[in-house]
């Protein structure tokens, strides 16, 4: 029988609870090492916690962040909450670690700490008793070591500086969900949106992000990472003010999508060949090739089986108008869809006209 994963609690849980523990501390004098939390759908739950330091104006306190069985770069993150008193309201700031938005798009303005709104409200929930009428209370959220895990994250790319984000939508962590992995991805779009973009280029990994930005100069803000959920990413550009779409990667990948696999993990759907050697065999390949591309191992090594042969010519294209063709069927024709095909290298293995066109678009050639 499967071990069942352990559920791990979000770094908004995670502040709420610390941020509780520093007002008991402040208002109460209370010293506190498990705080009571109830979370957006009604669980509750109790948290351990550290109380730092205290005195007459100031108190914080500290939680581990424990992400269960999920592979969280903040797994283990000590999340801080100094709180101070003031005349009035409640005032959150970020702290060490923590980022600050640098781009439209996102659910926090630009200018303030990426601290999301459903982690902003637990964190007022968390103390709104506690806080005597007439007097306020300033809290500051902290991660040490956040800048450094932060360039492990989408942060970078979604133009959320200096640190980690306080996120969360039910304040717990499901362990490897594939589900919360996607909708983490989805963000990208609608900062490029904001950024003035309705073309983009969407790439299966960072490999394909590298190669589109420095070799071919097509702008970091319009390139959007899918990781294998490619199809879910076409669907998010569809519902969505996106009209063109460039389906940019490693051929390995990107075959697969004109075999109509738009989920490309290779444990779930690995037919490169089947998928090359069907379309090589539609076009007229011997016997011998096709089972030679049946046995092959690599893209680059059907590559190199069909060098010199009379398929090369206009092969790899074809390929590509294939993907584009089943993306846009994906979607209804509600976007236009181009792919580039690219070998390990970088360069470019075959490229339909809607590519072509797309990729001047986005600049690549002025």
């Amino acid at each position: 029988m499967a071990k069942e994963l352990r559920r791990g609690y979000t770094t908004g849980t995670c502040a709420a609870a610390a941020a509780r523990a520093a007002a008991l501390a402040l208002w109460r004098g209370e010293t506190v090492h498990r705080v009571a939390l109830t979370l957006p759908r009604g669980e509750k739950i109790t948290i351990p916690v550290t109380l730092l330091h205290k005195d007459a104006d100031e108190a914080e306190a500290m939680v581990i962040k424990d992400a269960g069985d999920d592979p969280d770069v903040t797994d283990g993150a000590a999340v801080h909450v100094r709180a101070w008193k003031q005349a009035k309201g409640l005032v959150l700031r970020g702290g060490e670690g923590i980022g600050t938005v640098t781009r439209p798009g996102l659910a926090v303005p630009v200018g303030e700490p990426a601290i999301n709104p459903v982690p902003r409200a637990m964190i007022n929930n968390a103390v709104a008793d506690l806080v005597p009428t007439g007097q306020g209370l300033e809290l500051e959220i902290s991660i040490p070591r956040g800048e450094e895990l932060a360039r492990r994250t989408l942060n970078p790319r979604l133009g959320i500086t200096g640190g980690l984000s306080i996120l969360g939508t039910t304040g717990i962590v499901e362990p490897m969900s594939e589900e919360a992995f996607r909708t983490s991805l989805v963000p990208q779009i609608d900062v490029a949106l904001a950024a003035g973009w309705e073309t983009l280029a969407l790439t299966p990994g960072r490999l394909g992000q590298r190669h589109a930005e420095e070799k071919y100069c097509l702008p970091a803000t319009a390139v959007i990472l899918t990781s294998n959920f490619i199809g879910y990413l076409l669907e998010a550009c569809a519902e969505r003010p996106v009209k063109r779409v460039l389906l940019w990667g490693h051929a390995g990948k990107l075959v697969k999508v004109a075999g109509g696999i738009f989920y490309t993990h290779s444990h779930i759907a690995d037919a490169r060949q089947e998928i090359i050697a069907a379309r090589a065999a539609a076009a007229g390949a011997s016997r011998e090739l096709v089972q030679q591309i049946l046995a092959a191992t690599t893209v680059e090594a059907v590559q190199e089986l069909l060098r010199g042969t009379d398929l090369e010519p206009g092969f790899w294209d074809s390929l590509a108008a294939r993907a584009s063709q089943r993306a846009m069927a994906l979607v209804h024709g509600a976007l236009t869809v181009g792919t580039a095909l690219l070998d390990l290298q970088g360069e470019i293995m075959g490229l339909d006209a809607a590519a072509r066109q797309i990729m001047g678009d986005l600049g690549y050639g002025r």
